[in-house]
């Protein structure tokens, strides 16, 4: 990447932008401690902010706080051990290919490294992708919905909410996982919250305070080149 020209140097805004991304990263373990309301509400506040197509605002954010996420985790482990196939309302890829299944593959081997797993521990990998289910003990979830009828573009809206959302969580100090692996049971989810079939789940995201100390969040995953990701003609 070349550097920025002196009269175009970068505005602290920019540069604030740049911390807040480069100084997060996906939490798998947390303090108990709660999130303050107030802050909840700021944080979902900045991102509702997001620009969408036609203004639209297709998000809904339910959060979970207190004795509600820890019944709703004892209810989605039970669901995950006794359902193991995949009923999201969003299909899943079949399968990933090419340099999307080395990056998948690179994260997954850095996850495990971090937590002393040997390569090939089928046990202990299926133990720890059923801490997505556990939400990583974090001591809120926001399920994130949209409206069916909106169809993709509707979800592209939601991304856009999330990564607000991601980056609101990290100014205040709060810790996020976004998890897709939640929506494998969008419709129990769903069913278990009350949300109408005229809403689909995009995904769910763990939050609270980080447990620092913990050796899974001591890692970090690579991103691509910018060669690799833009191309000017």
């Amino acid at each position: 990447m070349k550097d920025i020209p002196a009269h175009l140097t970068a505005s602290p805004d920019a540069d604030l932008l740049k911390r807040l991304l480069g100084g997060r990263s996906t939490c798998r373990a947390y303090r108990a401690d709660e999130v303050p309301l107030a802050v909840i509400e700021d944080m979902v506040d900045i991102a509702r902010r997001t620009p969408s197509w036609c203004n639209t605002q297709p998000w809904q954010v339910l959060v979970t706080s207190g004795a509600s996420t820890e019944a709703f985790r004892q209810a989605l482990m039970a669901r995950a051990l006794s359902h193991t196939e995949t009923d999201s309302d969003i299909p899943f890829p079949d399968a990933y290919r090419d340099v999307y299944a080395e990056r998948r593959r690179e994260a997954g081997f850095k996850l495990y490294e971090a937590l002393g797993i040997a390569r090939g521990d089928k046990e202990r990998y299926a133990q720890q992708s059923l801490e997505n289910f556990r939400m990583f003990g974090a001591p809120h979830v926001a399920i994130l919905t949209t409206r069916a009828d909106l169809g993709p573009y509707a979800a592209v809206d939601c991304g856009g909410f999330i990564s607000a959302f991601l980056l609101a969580a990290q100014a205040h100090g709060v810790a996020t996982a976004p998890q897709a692996a939640l929506a494998r049971h969008a419709r129990f989810i769903r069913e278990y919250f009350a949300i109408g079939d005229d809403r689909h789940m995009v995904c769910g995201i763990s939050f609270g305070y980080a447990d620092t100390e913990h050796p899974v969040n001591s890692f970090r995953t690579s991103r691509a080149s910018l060669n690799e990701v833009l191309r000017i003609v």
